[in-house]
């Protein structure tokens, strides 16, 4: 066999092999996790990880996602209610109109005398709260903060 020849099986191999791989990546690719998984946040006091399988899993504290992403209360579908923490809040603050109105999604009660939360506040009361009123998960702050 030629040297020619050689070369020429070779880059045969080559462009087949690399087809195979090209088909194969677009028909089997991977799947991304259908809710974020692990969540960093970034922190004065020190970083903050949180790990959402810790919290739905049945093996976890099997909650359900509208009890921590909670607007609107009564979504038409689950999509609605899940939205990133301070999504609304951070529009109001800087002047756009998502949502038009704050009574899109609270009572004018509920309004009265309050400002909006600073998202480490909401995390605070919420997160603490949860976790000493059922009996588990980090209550100091050692536990969720790291340097």
């Amino acid at each position: 066999m030629t040297p020619k020849r050689e070369l020429q099986i070779a880059f045969g191999l080559i462009i087949i092999l690399l087809l195979v791989g090209v088909i194969s990546y677009a028909a089997f690719p991977a799947k991304p996790p259908e809710v974020p998984i692990r969540m960093y946040y970034k922190s004065v006091a020190g970083n903050a990880m949180f790990d959402h399988k810790t919290h739905f899993a049945e093996s976890g504290y099997a909650l359900d996602c509208t009890q921590c992403h909670h607007h609107p209360p009564y979504p038409e579908n689950l999509d609605d209610a899940i939205l990133k923490c301070g999504y609304c809040h951070k529009a109001l603050a800087k002047g756009q109109n998502y949502p038009d109105s704050c009574l899109d999604c609270h009572d004018e009660a509920d309004l009265e005398d309050s400002k909006i939360a600073k998202k480490s506040d909401a995390f605070h009361s919420q997160c603490i709260g949860c976790h000493k009123e059922a009996g588990s998960g980090p209550t100091d702050c050692n536990a969720c903060h790291v340097l």
